[in-house]
């Protein structure tokens, strides 16, 4: 790639973020819980995962 290249990729860049700035608008309330109530489920699952992943490590690691 040689300068100009990287110069238009940077110019398109700023151009389809500043035309995504101009689409961005508060959430509602509701919105705002159900995104909330989603990322919650999710923080949770991935916790769980994780938990359930390392009691079966410790487990697996006592009986050898």
């Amino acid at each position: 790639m040689n300068f100009m290249e990287i110069k238009e990729n940077i110019k398109s860049f700023f151009t389809q973020s500043v035309r995504v700035w101009h689409l961005l608008r508060k959430p509602t309330s509701q919105e705002f819980k159900a995104v909330s109530k989603v990322s919650a489920i999710g923080l949770g699952l991935i916790g769980l995962l994780g938990f359930l992943i390392t009691i079966i490590m410790v487990f697996t690691y006592k009986r050898l």
